[in-house]
């Protein structure tokens, strides 16, 4: 059933949770830091006030200097080409980091942007490598996110150059219900914080044409949609459709 508006609202008590005591720490950074390790994180960690819809923690062209791990809400990244057109380079949910693919030039090649009210905390990065260097198990799962967005990059190329349009749906709603399902939310019910042009523009589509795929799945007996609130009804089907495992990675939603 659908959630009530009152479950989305971000209070400053929930931001300043600590990592130790974060219902996401499975899932971010600090994963595998314990007792003066931790410690030693938090004391770089930068606990900023949310963001609202619309509102962006860094833009394109921006100098690197942090990367965000994102503790509630969502935000997506899209990078304007040289004739203004913007284009979706990932959707990022609770527990998962942005920022990282500006550490190779320095500058941030996208721009990050809230897609509902969002908190985060900041890492800075020149603070969080010296902190890697000290610390093997930090270095440890900072190498294995990067990996997971090199990932990303290669399962994102597949998707948009070999399969058809209603396996690119089934894949992003897929991905979804499987992240959701890691950070203990519902597997089958969930809210899409992001807006039928974003899917599109992400999935290589027509807005119409994901129009229609809603409206198809839905006949099917699918999904089940009620403006953006989706519910899966066959999910085994829907992974059937794709024709392979969906992994799961930062950007994909």
């Amino acid at each position: 059933m659908m959630k009530n508006d009152t479950d989305k609202i971000v209070t400053l008590s929930k931001i300043k949770v600590a990592c130790q005591s974060c219902n996401l720490y499975e899932l971010c950074l600090p994963l595998g830091l314990h007792g003066e390790d931790l410690d030693q994180l938090e004391k770089i960690i930068k606990r900023a006030h949310p963001l609202k819809k619309n509102e962006s923690p860094f833009q394109q062209g921006d100098k690197f200097q942090s990367i965000y791990a994102i503790r509630s809400g969502s935000v997506k990244t899209y990078t304007i080409a040289d004739d203004g057109s913007e284009q979706i380079t990932g959707f990022y949910l609770p527990g998962e980091l942005v920022g990282l693919d500006a550490i190779s030039d320095d500058c941030h090649p996208c721009t990050a942007k809230a897609l509902e009210t969002t908190s985060y905390c900041e890492i800075p990065y020149t603070a969080l490598e010296q902190l890697s260097g000290e610390l093997p198990s930090l270095r440890h799962q900072l190498l294995k996110i990067m990996s997971k967005e090199i990932t990303h990059d290669a399962n994102l190329l597949m998707l948009l150059g070999k399969k058809a349009a209603d396996e690119r749906l089934a894949s992003l709603l897929l991905s979804l219900s499987s992240r959701l399902k890691n950070r203990g939310f519902s597997a089958t019910e969930f809210h899409l914080s992001m807006s039928r042009n974003d899917i599109a523009n992400y999935l290589g589509l027509a807005v119409e044409t994901v129009s229609r795929l809603f409206t198809r799945f839905q006949d099917q007996g699918l999904i089940q949609v009620e403006g953006k609130f989706v519910q899966i009804i066959k999910l085994e089907e829907l992974k059937a459709m794709t024709k392979e495992c969906t992994c799961e990675n930062p950007k994909m939603a």
